[in-house]
């Protein structure tokens, strides 16, 4: 079979245009490449005689300049060509080269699988002997189904009862074959219009002119094919409603003391109830390290792929035949499910006893299922070190596998008789495979009855894996272990954040295309078809801090350009290294800091450097060194004192760079300590400078690159929508990239964007973008209007147009206008929290709004262990609360 592919594309010196079949586009993995040949720069061609051709061919084009790849088209929907004309011998194509669309998110499977239904399916087989196909992109279409009509009969002659209907062959592509003898080598005019599947008389007609082609002429077996500019309705955008809420929370009369599974089911039923679209949750994974409350932590798993235990679902297991038992369970549900909040080690405790008493029972059957052989077959990959690693871990009693005797490492050699069911070490982690087994079911079960409910569900992908856990043992080579990853200050911790993560060894990651991370994406849309990126910025830079710090003032941000001591005195500051690089400690901070008990830190704590300065003791140098010193502390007085140590330790102007000793970096915040407060004014001035220039523009190109090196082929891995969680010291390359990858943004009125502001203007929201009134890591809305009450009052007047002094606590009738202002904003989505929800109505949600909070980041490490004080059941049932959501969501036009 004969191919001629042309496409049109622009090149400049050096480049050329590369055809790439893929052979298995479910994979997307194995190319046959063809170079294109041009004679004027722009129509590029190529030839091809494939003998062997199956019902189609998926293909894409890239720009290559010296044999590597320089630009590469979307390809999250890859071009595709029906090879179903049975006549057809030789197919000529003219392409159009496909940039991510402005309208990417409507090829995302939130809105292909979720919001609509697209009917995609092969095209008919044609007999016709010399075929003319139309294709053309109409994302915009719901329920709808395209047809062209045109001029002349063989297009119905304008009339839109006679167009004839199109096949959606691809997501949000359509085809047509037609008899090219019907043309005669005439001009064929024609448009495409939308058909409404519900009621045929109900057309939209596509917006500009009419179309036109020249028809070439053919001979019998040829086809040529014609990718058009896509057809444009005047169609509103789809804007909807959802909810946050940790599947942890989630409170039913089923519940075994934590939300699970089953509850994140009938919360889809409350969604469905109430109007709404969206289910966002937080990660699911496994966090197991200590099997204590410090586990609850859901952004350190273990393993990026399995599921956390916590959340299987057990009344969709057989029943144990032990009578006693049973009655055992039961009863320990009864209690654990009447707590105010979640016994992190009692809950998981006892799931964990239940799931091995009925692995006890009925885990040899169902390991001898096809659909475990299925399962195991497809996640083999990770399941089997995945399960070792939790058997050592129980073994040896600690996740260090440092300390594991012989396993300090996972041995890809002891993967054969960990996957064989007959031997030994098969059997000692098999129950690890059940529960995994068990889990993947249960959630994608719930993945489809979302799907079936038109609900978007949602997911989480932390930025760090835990430094202890499973991914770091069998993959050490993508990880840098000589430091920790966390944020800079910001409102929601004024040291910084040290999530004591791992920071990625990027080059390395790099080396394969990131397969680490695209290997991670798309076992998350078995269960998703949205994700929340947790701090994307870290893919431009992560705030790297040292390995013997407490507190991210001593970070930097790495990859970052640091600084030769030369560029510093070129701002004017005159450099003096050790005096800015080690910590400022004098008399006069002594005092200022620790008062009356000064005398007894210079005792204990320091060493004399000179007649003004002192240094801390080597016993005393770091701040893991004081945290350990002070590890069975409770005094508060004692915890402070220990901060004011931490302070000093930290109060230098400049960091030193991880990787040359001879550049460096402005330390975060440094304007608020002493070493600041000890320049004269044209040194702070001069200071000042450099600080924003290194944090605000000398980085931004760079950071740019370093994100573009990773992003692009992450967001193009699965037709998961791709949302991010931009906040903090954000600069001005996230925006840039994130617009051209099509990323929605987050957008937070209380936090805006825009430093000029007080609050956001929701009416500016972008459309791609997710707007809330809180997070997980922030104060409820409750919360936060009674905690600055002249911000509240600047609010009340300013943004919601009340007159007189704002009302203490929030009323319920203020939380609703609260929120439907939120959801009139031109975003995409809007997912506002359970608790901001509950808000509105003042005999529902909790009298001390305290206890809704979900984590308080500044406490490390916190107890997640939040739970909603109404079942699910009674909030379907509860009909003014239910009915005001649903009010509101029909209001807003969502």
């Amino acid at each position: 079979m004969n191919f001629r592919f042309n496409v049109d594309y622009r090149t400049r010196f050096g480049e050329e245009v590369v055809l790439n079949v893929v052979n298995d586009a479910s994979e997307g993995a194995s190319l046959s490449k063809f170079r294109m040949m041009t004679q004027n720069g722009t129509r590029w061609s190529c030839e091809l005689n494939i003998p062997a051709v199956k019902d189609r061919l998926s293909y894409y084009y890239d720009i290559e300049s010296q044999g590597s790849s320089e630009k590469h088209e979307w390809t999250t929907i890859l071009h595709t060509l029906e090879l179903n004309i049975v006549n057809g011998k030789d197919y000529t194509v003219y392409d159009k080269w496909h940039d991510i669309p402005e309208d990417s998110y409507f090829y995302s499977s939130a809105f292909t699988d979720c919001i609509r239904t697209c009917r995609v399916k092969k095209p008919s087989r044609s007999t016709f002997a010399r075929v003319i196909r139309f294709i053309v992109r109409a994302p915009q279409l719901n329920n709808s189904s395209l047809a062209i009509v045109g001029d002349g009969e063989a297009l119905g002659n304008w009339d839109a009862a006679k167009a004839r209907p199109m096949t959606e062959h691809n997501y949000n592509e359509w085809a047509v074959d037609l008899d090219a003898s019907w043309f005669a080598g005439d001009t064929i005019e024609f448009k495409f219009i939308a058909v409404n599947n519900s009621d045929k008389q109900d057309v939209l007609w596509e917006e500009g002119y009419n179309r036109t082609v020249k028809v070439p002429p053919l001979s019998d077996g040829q086809v040529v094919v014609y990718d058009l500019s896509q057809a444009f309705f005047q169609i509103y955008n789809t804007r909807v409603a959802g909810t946050l809420v940790p599947v942890f929370s989630l409170r039913t009369k089923e519940s075994f003391g934590v939300g699970d599974f089953g509850d994140l089911e009938k919360m889809l039923d409350f969604m469905r109830a109430t109007g709404q679209k969206v289910l966002q949750v937080l990660p699911v994974n496994d966090t197991t390290i200590t099997h204590t409350w410090t586990d609850s932590y859901p952004y350190s798993c273990i393993s990026i792929f399995a599921l956390h235990p916590q959340y299987v679902n057990l009344h969709r297991l057989p029943l144990l035949d032990d009578k006693e038992k049973r009655e055992h369970y039961d009863k320990l549900r009864h209690e654990l499910n009447a707590l105010p909040q979640i016994d992190y080690e009692r809950v998981n405790d006892a799931k964990m006893a239940y799931l091995r008493d009925l692995y006890a029972q009925v885990g040899a059957k169902v390991l001898g299922t096809h659909a475990f052989k299925e399962y195991f077959k497809e996640n083999e990959r990770w399941l089997v070190p995945y399960a070792q690693y939790c058997t050592l871990r129980d073994k040896y009693g600690t996740a260090d596998f440092l300390q594991w005797k012989d396993h300090n490492q996972w041995d890809e050699a002891e993967r054969k008789r960990l996957s064989e069911p007959h031997t030994k070490e098969y059997k000692e982690v098999a129950f690890w495979y059940y529960v995994q087994f068990v889990l993947d079911s249960q959630m994608k079960a719930v993945h489809e009855y979302a799907r079936q409910h038109h609900v978007i569900l949602k997911g989480d992908i932390p930025i760090g894996v835990n430094r202890y856990g499973c991914d770091v043992w069998t993959e050490p080579r993508y990880f840098n272990l000589n430091g920790q990853a966390g944020a800079p200050p910001d409102a929601f911790s004024t040291n910084g954040q040290n999530w004591g993560f791992p920071t990625y060894n990027w080059e390395e990651m790099i080396k394969d295309g990131c397969q680490w991370w695209v290997r991670r994406f798309k076992n998350m849309a078995r269960y998703f078809d949205a994700y929340r990126i947790d701090h994307v910025l870290g893919f431009f830079r992560i705030w790297e801090i040292p390995s013997n710090a407490v507190h991210g003032l001593l970070g930097q941000f790495s990859p970052a350009l640091g600084m030769t001591a030369d560029e510093i005195r070129g701002y004017g500051l005159n450099f003096q290294e050790k005096r800015f690089t080690e910590p400022f400690i004098t008399d006069w901070v002594l005092d200022r800091v620790f008062k009356e008990r000064a005398d007894e830190v210079r005792e204990k704590y320091l060493d004399r450097i000179d007649g003004e300065r002192y240094k801390m003791k080597p016993q005393f140098d770091t701040q893991k060194k004081i945290q350990k010193l002070f590890e069975n502390v409770t005094d508060t007085q004692e915890l402070n004192f220990r901060d004011g140590l931490y302070a000093l330790i930290s109060d230098v102007l400049f960091v030193r760079d991880r990787s040359d000793r001879n550049k460096f970096h402005p330390r975060i915040s440094a304007q608020f300590d002493f070493i600041y407060e000890s320049l004269y004014d044209n040194d702070k001035g001069a200071f000042n400078r450099l600080y924003n220039d290194y944090y605000y523009r000398r980085n931004n190109q760079f950071w740019y690159s370093e994100a573009m090196k990773k992003l692009p082929v992450l967001v193009q891995a699965t037709r998961m929508l791709a949302c991010a969680e931009d906040l903090g010291m954000v600069p001005d390359c996230v925006s840039w990239v994130m617009n051209q990858l099509r990323i929605l943004s987050l957008e937070i009125q209380s936090m805006p964007k825009d430093p000029h502001v007080r609050f956001g203007h929701l009416s500016s929201n972008p459309y791609r973008s997710v707007c809330t009134f809180s997070t997980h890591d922030m104060s409820t809305m409750r919360q936060w209007w009674d905690e600055d009450w002249n911000r509240t009052q600047e609010y009340y007047n300013s943004m919601l147009y009340h007159q007189g002094p704002a009302p203490h606590p929030l009323p319920g009738w203020l939380a609703r206008d609260i929120l439907s202002c939120q959801l009139t904003s031109p975003s995409m989505l809007c997912v506002l929290s359970i608790q901001d929800w509950m808000a509105m109505d003042e005999q529902l949600r909790l009298a001390d709004a305290d206890r809704e909070r979900i984590n308080v980041p500044a406490i490390v490490p916190y107890y997640w262990r939040y739970r909603m004080h109404v079942n699910i059941e009674d909030l379907i049932n509860s009909e003014s609360f239910a009915q005001n959501i649903k009010d509101l969501v029909l209001e807003s036009g969502r």
